[in-house]
């Protein structure tokens, strides 16, 4: 397996800054958003409809080197995680993560024994189809493969500190949105309910050694996230960056 450059920066303190995809499932799709500088995609599946043909094909075309391919899979469940990083994906993401049993179900999927329970492939393409030495294929996808869990519902807020307590865990990540429709206040980004909830993602993650990733749709609301702590931050999301930058062309062709 590559080496996660994305893992290793952000578990060293470091700050990763990339992207998600929700509707150009191109096979130029990746190097585009490389090439942009991105430095990692986060490929769905949880809102997207794609199948596992479509993450199979975008992952074999992401430039791996450049950058890190993560998946979010529609639920936690093992032939979600293992087939994702079977396929090639250097992170996996696990929506709605409400207590500590699942986001143990995260690692046991993922990691190979006696970390987890994945079952053996070797010579697939998440060893580029070539491991010489099963000890090493082994060691190589326990320690890069970078694994978030997202904290979103108010379930999932009271569970924080056990969840955040599950070794092997890397990330965690707020979802915004999700959380503020289960808090009852949908939409109401400024909300103390919202603030108080990033705040205690943020706490959780200093005292159990996690890195903190959100989601912004401004540079405004990425810079602020990231001067509040966050250190693994997507910005935008495919469809979302290609209309607001045509219709800011078209509507400045038009004056």
């Amino acid at each position: 397996m590559i080496k996660n450059s994305v893992k290793h920066k952000v578990k060293s303190g470091g700050v990763a800054i990339g992207t998600m995809m929700f509707e150009f499932n191109t096979t130029g799709i990746g190097r585009i958003a490389a090439n942009a500088g991105a430095e990692f995609a986060v490929y769905d599946m949880e809102h997207t409809g794609w199948e596992i043909e479509s993450i199979r094909m975008l992952i074999a075309t992401t430039p791996c080197q450049k950058l890190v391919p993560i998946v979010r899979i529609p639920t936690t469940q093992y032939h979600f995680v293992s087939r994702v990083l079977d396929m090639g994906a250097m992170g996996v993401m696990s929506p709605m993560v409400e207590s500590a049993e699942e986001a143990k179900l995260l690692v046991q999927s993922a990691k190979y024994p006696p970390m987890g329970r994945r079952g053996a492939a070797f010579g697939v393409a998440h060893d580029g189809y070539g491991a010489e030495s099963i000890t090493d294929a082994v060691h190589s996808a326990n320690t890069e493969s970078l694994l978030i869990v997202q904290v979103e519902t108010a379930k999932g807020l009271a569970n924080l500190e056990e969840i955040a307590s599950v070794a092997e865990i890397d990330v965690l990540w707020i979802g915004l949105y999700d959380m503020a429709n289960s808090l009852g206040i949908p939409g109401q980004m400024d909300h103390p309910k919202i603030q108080a909830a990033i705040e205690n993602v943020l706490d959780a993650c200093r005292r159990h050694g996690k890195v903190p990733a959100v989601l912004v749709n401004s540079i405004e609301e990425g810079r602020a996230q990231l001067k509040r702590g966050f250190r693994l931050v997507a910005f935008g999301a495919d469809s979302g960056i290609y209309q607001s930058a045509l219709k800011q062309g078209l509507a400045a062709l038009r004056v």
